[in-house]
């Protein structure tokens, strides 16, 4: 297995700053820092800005924040290879010079009537290495020309991958692809490989889709190995890409957005996320809660499966639930604060918390819940809730108000005494009188239960909102 090497294990994560970090990515994120973690490794991060044209600030900070909101933290700074070009184009000449790779001076012209003929003929899309073999002095003076791998054409690659196993490719599938472009710059192929050795990079986890990849870096590994040596193989963990719950390509419709609205739009704690990406693809028994120390302890590339794992949003909101019910109570009242743009009332809202988070799958359910502090009076009311307030309700709010403003202890206990007290008198289950006060408290038909709303409000604002409501009490009162 990889985690018996001699060598301090060095992982990466290599996203593209062309759009945000989406959950595939920040999965492979978590894997490789978790590697590292668990290995006593260093974990490297490296944001490949090649593609200029779409690669933006925005989507750089983006990603390194949804990064740092899961605790990914790397041990180094950032390595950005838009940086690196020069040293990119180093090897490239390296390469030529050792006959590793040759110039291709192939106009763009004949390469489309290339790729014409192929389509044609129904053949594999791949240049032809008419260049290969040929004098550079065949070549009209001045001619633009790229610099082509000269990649073995017999025999055959095999790469024992830590998740896909043994998976072989016969040479002769793998084409002379561009590693230095005719305007001098270093193509991704190029660059990745370049990068990865420099950094020191061990292990590379990486999605599936990358696995052709694999075999076509690797001939440049093993061309600058026999070149000036020292560029050992790295050792390869392909993961299996995820999908929607319908088994379909992750796209939008089935959540695939970036880890900020994960956290901003479906009120995720990132505990949660990091516990969901965990185990989506990987496994420890029947363990479904692992916290972030038990994720170090316990995970390595044995335990990530080789079919596709399926992102379900619903069991993602469910453990969410789990870790909202697990949080500090003030930590949360932050988070609703924030939302809610009541930050004066951090307390009123940490007191909150027990009775909100029980049920609550999310902060923005904790939002909800607690919006009924802070509306102001008149209180707009919901449909439902306006349908409790008919007359009766109404008079025997304004009943239940006379007997709790005399109430000297502003309880629970006390509050529930009276208010089970005064519907025996009316002959009434509790809930006759419980569904309109809840109605009157906080304009809907769902709440906190109502005592404890009664508690949260404080004595002022509960007989406020109830009167506002209420009948007034005396003569029509029904008794």
């Amino acid at each position: 297995m990889a985690s018996e090497t001699s060598k301090q294990v060095v992982t990466r994560f290599a996203p593209s700053p062309t759009g945000f970090l989406h959950i595939g990515g920040a999965r492979t994120a978590l894997f490789n820092w978790l590697y590292a973690r668990h290995h006593g490794g260093k974990a490297l991060l490296r944001i490949e800005d090649t593609d200029r044209k779409r690669s933006t600030q925005e989507a750089i900070d983006k990603i390194i924040e949804g990064l740092d909101w899961l605790g990914l933290e790397f041990d180094e700074p950032p390595v950005f290879q838009s940086d690196r070009a020069e040293r990119h184009a180093e090897v490239a000449k390296q390469l030529l010079e050792a006959g590793h790779a040759y110039k291709c001076f192939a106009t763009p012209e004949e390469l489309e009537a290339m790729r014409a003929e192929q389509r044609a003929n129904k053949l594999p899309m791949r240049y032809d290495r008419r260049w290969r073999d040929r004098d550079e002095s065949e070549a009209p003076e001045g001619a633009p020309c790229v610099i082509r791998l000269k990649v073995p054409t017999e025999g055959e690659t095999i790469i024992d991958d830590e998740v896909q196993g043994k998976v072989t490719v016969e040479n002769a599938e793998i084409d002379d692809y561009v590693l230095l472009r005719a305007d001098g710059t270093p193509t991704y192929m190029l660059a990745v490989v370049v990068d990865d050795h420099d950094m020191g990079v061990t292990h590379i986890i990486r999605g599936d889709d990358h696995l052709n990849n694999a075999f076509r870096q690797l001939p440049i590994v093993r061309a600058m190995n026999e070149i000036e040596g020292g560029w050992p193989d790295p050792v390869y963990a392909h993961v299996p890409l995820i999908h929607g719950s319908d088994g379909a390509k992750l796209s939008k419709r089935h959540g695939a957005v970036g880890v900020e609205a994960y956290r901003d739009e479906e009120g995720v704690l990132p505990e949660a996320l990091f516990n969901y990406l965990l185990r989506l693809g990987w496994g420890h028994g029947d363990r479904e809660e692992i916290t972030r120390g038990e994720a170090v302890e316990l995970f390595d590339l044995d335990g990530v499966g080789k079919s596709a794992s399926r992102f379900d949003i619903k069991k993602l909101q469910n453990l969410n639930g789990h870790y909202i019910r697990e949080a500090d109570d003030a930590r949360l009242a932050t988070l609703v604060a924030s939302k809610l743009g009541q930050e004066e009332n951090q307390q009123l809202l940490e007191d909150a918390m027990p009775v909100l988070k029980p049920r609550a799958k999310s902060v923005n359910e904790l939002v909800e819940g607690a919006a009924f502090l802070f509306v102001q009076r008149p209180l707009e009311m919901t449909d439902k809730a306006a349908a409790l307030l008919d007359g009766e309700a109404r008079q025997r709010l304004g009943g239940l108000s006379a007997r709790l403003a005399k109430e000297n202890h502003w309880t629970i206990e006390a509050l529930e005494a009276t208010t089970k007290a005064y519907a025996e008198e009316l002959e009434l289950g509790l809930g006759k009188l419980a569904q309109p006060m809840r109605a009157a408290l906080t304009g809907t038909t769902t709440s906190p239960g109502i005592f404890d709303v009664l508690v949260l409000l404080g004595k002022e604002e509960s007989l406020a909102r109830i009167d506002a409501q209420a009948a007034p009490s005396g003569s029509n009162e029904l008794n």
